[in-house]
């Protein structure tokens, strides 16, 4: 969602914006991850920016314990809660553990949370 702020109509976004933590160590991992100076830079940039503007929320305890309900909603689902999408599930239980929705552009990611997170995929 991060990476796609500046083209998602405003009007369709809460009017106060929260980021995870988590989505946070994505966005500093971005960087690292590619081996092209120019797309590098604009990573860079997009890290500082977010960096400058939002105060993560923690995962904390409370947090670690909604996961436990997020993963087990996803294992019912048969689909498995770890590997490549484990870190969006753990955005999810941030988001759970906060009540707060979660706004994604792969709502499928997070099909199954239904109950748990409100999931607005843009």
């Amino acid at each position: 969602m991060v990476i796609d702020l500046e083209t998602i109509d405003p009007s369709s976004l809460p009017v106060e914006l929260a980021i995870s933590s988590l989505t946070m160590a994505e966005l500093a991992a971005g960087p690292h991850a590619t081996d092209d100076l120019n797309e590098r830079a604009r990573r860079q940039d997009r890290l500082q920016r977010t960096e400058a503007v939002f105060d993560p929320l923690p995962f904390d305890a409370e947090a670690a314990r909604a996961y436990g309900r997020v993963f087990a909603a996803i294992a019912a689902t048969g689909r498995k809660a770890r590997g490549a999408r484990a870190v969006d599930l753990l955005i999810a239980a941030t988001a759970c553990a906060t009540q707060l929705p979660l706004y994604t552009r792969n709502g499928d990611d997070f099909r199954g949370l239904e109950g748990l997170v409100e999931v607005v995929a843009l």
